[in-house]
């Protein structure tokens, strides 16, 4: 009786191991997922904060304001991008998200270096907590090399946060959990839909009706624009009010950038849906993009902190360029016109995503 029943289960067994050979997606999944983490956690995810993008204000023109500049980079915890003028220049680059922060050093820096008073100050954008605390540290960085001397000081900087003067996690982390949530739903609501109609056995009907390939995709992504919108409200209406997170945004720039976004991961979900050949593989498939997406997008890491094949890595997913715009618009109160790279690669994501998803999908209907 046991031997029997042994037999069978072995059987069983047999059967799965052969059917999961055939399942490339599958097998190729049960392979890459923990391959993908290993080299994420390895290798992309890094908090020891480098080579931030910060502006140089130097108003005093000097020999000493050069010196000091050298010295910053020479930390190698900020990699200086560009000089501007005038704080409200750098400022602004700031709200565009061009860099984190700016070392402003004022006319009378020889005066104050002389008198051994605090040398300049450092406009940061503490909306990323791990960012804000790594040019934090710079705070009172040691310049015996200039002033030859080894004296007890003030701060060599003060360090003036924006947009995030508490340091509360929750200002940075409830923006860019819209962007995590939106990816999960949005790719893992439509990577299903072709697939789901197939097993359904209405594919068959859809090929019998006039309706052409693209017609079928946009009306695949249309109603959940909606489910995505009304999610959006949910994270930043709730973080609003419980976690007392800023808008310091227009919610109509905030409404167009989550439509862009919610429409390129639509089509990402399309695109998906036309690879996969059951729910379970486009189940798989949607796991393999989130992981990188939620490690990669800036959403726990800073990008600044990644190596560049990360970075590149990352440029490719539309997570990271709306974790980019929505925390633009909520937190620095910028516009959808302050982030037109973003914006313009969401779009064109979205255009090539649908153009792929139909083209795939005629292929099927050969």
């Amino acid at each position: 009786m046991l031997l029997a029943s042994l037999r069978r289960i072995k059987s069983i067994t047999t059967k799965e191991i052969r059917q999961l050979k055939r399942d490339r997606i599958t097998f190729g999944m049960v392979v890459m997922i923990p391959l993908i983490q290993l080299l994420l956690f390895g290798y992309a995810i890094n908090t020891d904060v480098r080579n931030v993008p910060v502006v140089v204000v130097d108003q005093s023109h000097s020999a000493a304001g050069r010196w000091i500049v050298e010295a910053v980079k020479v930390t190698q915890v900020v990699s200086i991008e560009k000089h501007y003028a005038s704080a409200e220049e750098a400022e602004a680059a700031i709200t565009r998200g061009e860099v984190r922060a700016a070392l402003i050093l004022p006319p009378n820096l020889t005066e104050k270096l002389a008198n051994g008073e605090t040398l300049g100050q450092w406009v940061v954008d503490g909306s990323d907590t791990m960012v804000a605390s790594a040019i934090s540290q710079l705070r009172n960085m040691p310049l015996d090399q200039i002033t030859g001397q080894d004296t007890q000081r003030l701060p060599t900087f003060e360090v003036a946060l924006f947009y995030n003067p508490e340091q509360r996690s929750a200002v940075n982390i409830v923006p860019g959990l819209i962007a995590v949530i939106l990816t999960m739903t949005m790719i893992l609501f439509t990577s299903a839909a072709i697939v789901r109609e197939r097993e359904r056995g209405n594919l068959e009907l859809l090929i019998t009706t006039p309706i052409k390939p693209l017609e079928l995709m946009l009306g695949k992504i249309v109603p959940y624009i909606l489910v995505g919108l009304v999610q959006m409200t949910i994270i930043l209406g709730l973080g609003h009010l419980i976690f007392d997170v800023p808008i310091n945004g227009a919610i109509a720039q905030l409404l167009m950038g989550t439509l862009l976004f919610i429409a390129a991961s639509l089509t990402l979900g399309l695109i998906i849906s036309t690879i996969a050949k059951t729910q379970l593989q486009a189940m798989q498939m949607t796991i393999f993009i989130i992981l990188p997406t939620i490690l990669l997008s800036g959403f726990m890491f800073p990008f600044e902190a990644m190596p560049k094949p990360a970075q590149w890595i990352a440029e490719l997913l539309p997570a990271t360029h709306f974790m980019r715009i929505i925390r633009a618009i909520v937190l620095r109160g910028g516009a959808l016109s302050d982030m037109q790279f973003d914006a313009l690669w969401l779009i064109g994501f979205t255009l090539v995503g649908i153009l792929v998803a139909s083209l795939r999908f005629n292929k099927r209907l050969d």
